[in-house]
């Protein structure tokens, strides 16, 4: 039976504040795809988004399940010109938050999934976001950007690793 096996494709490391983070070139050679951001941003309360190959169209949908404290919510998106990693758990200027993106099939010629895992602390009281996203396009994932839905940048130091599954 063969083995699942992590390979880096690559990493960036902000040496400084950028508004979105891109990784173009990616080799059609995986099966899937794995992005760990961990990042401090400039502005409090800014949530990430996600888009692939520039496409700016309403081709993405999602759904959504989230725990801040006490307090529970889901949601969805249809017809979206992006996907969204948090909702409820906002980047902090303060602290830092991990964010893990798996994107399955991403070379294939069917829509592509995504699942989006937010981990953070929003005024003191943990919180934790899981998203599935769908991209409505049979292209093969080439790039990926992550941005921030306000005018805000990643800080100095954040570190976004894109691996190939």
């Amino acid at each position: 039976m063969a083995t699942a096996t992590y390979i880096p494709i690559a990493t960036q490391t902000l040496g400084s504040a950028a508004a979105s983070i891109t990784f173009s070139s990616i080799p059609g050679t995986y099966t899937d795809l794995r992005l760990v951001l961990t990042s401090v941003v400039s502005v409090n309360n800014a949530s990430g988004q996600l888009q692939f190959n520039s496409d700016t169209a309403t081709n993405y949908s999602q759904v959504n399940l989230s725990g801040v404290g006490t307090i529970a919510n889901s949601g969805n998106e249809t017809s979206n010109n992006l996907i969204n990693l948090n909702s409820q758990a906002a980047f902090s200027s303060t602290i830092p938050l991990s964010c893990t993106i798996d994107v399955f099939s991403y070379a294939g010629a069917t829509n592509k999934t995504s699942l989006i895992s937010f981990i953070g602390d929003k005024n003191g009281a943990g919180s934790v976001e899981l998203f599935c996203g769908l991209w409505r396009s049979t292209a093969a994932i080439t790039s990926l950007t992550l941005s921030l839905n306000i005018a805000a940048n990643f800080n100095t130091g954040t570190i976004a690793t894109l691996w190939g599954i």
